[in-house]
């Protein structure tokens, strides 16, 4: 298979390996009994979030880690600009829940902690890694906890569940079509790293500018499906609860694990800009989370333009 080819199959893979992924495991928990809300927090985030672990962990056992890291950080940057600036251009994104506006404030914590490793730890090491997959086991217990006892918030999770589509079938099929998915993201994620290494190489770049914007958005793509689905059937709410989970999944589940498997040092081709345009991004959405009001369609434009002048930054 060409490099070219290589990237487009396995980026195509990672993202319906991901779908099939998150349908076989909520449809298989809906079979089980499991709550609607318990799926919303815990299933539908790591679900859309498997095609960044998988290429991230892909990567770093290549010897990428400017792939590794960037996706990270390119995906939690095309979270909030590119997914919720195209959402609200097409309908306002809302905001209701108490729980987004208390998730809110752990993205940004999240997205500090990782600069912070990164840049004043030049890396991301084991013992890091340990304490980013015991904060996110912390973080869930807490949100389940706390969201149990707030109607709005677990009917914001309930919602969360009910828009990945094919719940209805059978166990078995669920478990199949889990385990599939789960293979053909592994699959797509290899494929996907070599080809975006080769991009790299032939476009004269480095692997972190790959990593922060062809790797990034392509991995990204299911969050911006479920972005869209969101705002055009009236759930724009669920949308913003979508990036703000994705962001905190993405950092303490993605970079901590992938941290244990093999630990990441800062790569030379990430940059202080990068990582303070993702906290920067962040903080954008403590306003709108705080006052319970919406991202409006000139703001989601605003976030577009950004988004689309920080990506000729990297590659003009």
């Amino acid at each position: 298979m060409s490099p070219l080819l290589a990237l487009i199959v396995g980026l195509v893979a990672l993202i319906a390996g991901g779908e099939l992924l998150v349908r076989g495991t909520v449809a298989a928990a809906t079979r089980l009994g499991v709550s609607p809300m318990i799926i919303g927090v815990t299933l539908v985030g790591f679900g859309t979030s498997t095609p960044e672990l998988v290429t991230s962990i892909q990567a770093a056992l290549d010897g990428v880690p400017g792939i590794a890291v960037g996706n990270v950080i390119g995906s939690n940057i095309a979270n909030v600009l590119l997914i919720l600036g195209v959402a609200a251009v097409l309908a306002p994104v809302a905001v209701k829940p108490n729980a987004v506006r208390r998730d809110t404030w752990v993205m940004l914590a999240t997205g500090a902690a990782a600069a912070l490793a990164l840049l004043g730890l030049g890396g991301i090491g084991r013992a890091v890694g340990v304490v980013f997959v015991i904060a996110l086991a912390v973080y869930i217990v807490w949100t389940y906890r706390l969201d149990k006892r707030d109607g709005a918030s677990a009917e914001l999770h309930a919602q969360e569940a009910a828009q990945v589509p094919a719940t209805g079938m059978a166990l078995p099929v669920a478990l199949v079509t889990a385990v599939a998915g789960l293979g053909l993201t592994l699959l797509g994620a290899g494929w996907l790293v070599d080809g975006a290494v080769w991009m790299a190489r032939a476009a004269g770049v480095s692997e972190g500018v790959i990593g922060l914007t062809v790797v990034a958005v392509g991995t990204s793509l299911p969050e911006l499906t479920a972005a869209v689905v969101a705002a055009l059937r009236g759930h724009s709410d669920v949308a913003f609860g979508n990036v703000v989970g994705s962001n905190i999944y993405n950092v303490l589940g993605i970079l901590g694990v992938t941290g244990l498997v093999t630990p990441l040092a800062l790569p030379a081709d990430i940059a202080w800009t990068d990582l303070g345009l993702m906290i920067a991004a962040s903080a954008a959405l403590l306003p709108v989370a705080l006052s319970g009001r919406r991202i409006s369609r000139p703001e989601g434009a605003a976030f577009l333009a950004l988004y689309a002048g920080y990506i000729g930054y990297l590659t003009l």
